[in-house]
């Protein structure tokens, strides 16, 4: 933090990571002290109309100062960039997101970069109101905003729809304010994909696994289960189970990598010991299966539904 005597530059140069527009500097110190800082070695010339208050490395909050400015009046951090500022983990770092208004040029592709920083990708939009941003260092768009984006923007079905249901999963949204901002989006990409997730979400869904165990059943017409079911087990402890067919008595659980810890498969068969004492079927299927060999999944899944009375005449 500045001092109690520090001047505009001391805090402008704090607000933005020691980030300064060249016209910001010059507008506060004059064209002759900038070049002198930057001569003698105590700045950094970026890229062109872009300083840094130091030498050093580019740290991430450089980094993304650095992308706002090169953009532009009007650039916002959008997309996974956005999601991740907001505390949305597990998502890509790079390449930066920046949306401008349509009537900008994105010009940072055209503008020689500096070494140390990612990849830059902006894109124009007609539609940003106040609503879909938030207040940050710098400005972004909301959480719900960043993450229809991002799943717009995704490399895949997949990608998009892991990045809902991350987002919604540790909390950071909910798939109804998602929602909301979707309904502003008409020309979304992928709108359906995200508008279904965003049912699946809402259903009960918060992984990829069980996001595609619903996909699934949509696919075989299987019924569709409910999803993180309570269940107090024998010891007292509340446990949610992936998905559960009640009228059938039956269970699925999706297995990832970390239920082959020890500890985690122990566990696993525990409560797998007492589902089965209390009467009801339960299936197990690690997550890879469910992905990349949906027919055998569906044929024990129908097998198991028809065992426990359904029929797909019904």
């Amino acid at each position: 933090m500045p001092g109690e005597n520090a001047d505009e530059l001391d805090w402008l140069a704090f607000e933005q990571a020691g980030v300064l527009a060249s016209s910001q500097a010059v507008r506060l110190l004059g064209r002759g002290a900038v070049r002198g800082l930057i001569d003698s070695g105590r700045w950094r010339r970026l890229c062109r109309g872009v300083l840094l208050t130091g030498n050093g490395r580019l740290t991430r909050d450089q980094q993304l100062w650095v992308a706002v400015l090169v953009a532009g009046e009007g650039a916002v951090l959008a997309g996974a960039t956005a999601a991740a500022e907001a505390g949305v983990r597990g998502l890509r770092q790079e390449p930066l997101h920046l949306l401008v208004p349509a009537g900008r040029h994105a010009s940072t592709a055209r503008r020689r970069l500096p070494l140390d920083m990612p990849a830059v990708l902006v894109r124009r939009t007609t539609i940003l109101p106040e609503s879909h941003l938030q207040v940050g260092r710098p400005t972004r768009t909301s959480v719900a905003r960043a993450l229809a984006d991002a799943a717009g923007w995704a490399r895949s079905d997949d990608e998009a729809r892991t990045v809902l249901a991350a987002g919604c999963q540790q909390r950071r949204t909910t798939a109804g304010e998602i929602r909301g901002v979707v309904a502003e989006l008409p020309k979304l990409r992928r709108r359906p994909l995200i508008l279904r997730t965003l049912d699946d979400i809402e259903g009960g869904a918060q992984a990829l696994s069980e996001l595609d165990l619903v996909a699934l059943c949509r696919r075989f017409r299987l019924p569709l289960p409910e999803l993180q079911q309570r269940r107090v087990d024998a010891g007292g402890r509340v446990r949610y189970l992936d998905a559960y067919w009640r009228r059938w008595r039956l269970h699925v659980e999706i297995d990832g990598a970390h239920h082959m810890d020890a500890r985690h498969w122990a566990a696993d068969l525990r409560r797998q010991n007492d589902i089965w004492i209390a009467g009801d079927r339960i299936l197990r299927f690690p997550a890879w299966l469910v992905r990349s060999r949906p027919t055998e999944v569906a044929d024990q899944l129908r097998a198991a539904l028809v065992a426990g009375g359904w029929s797909a005449d019904r």
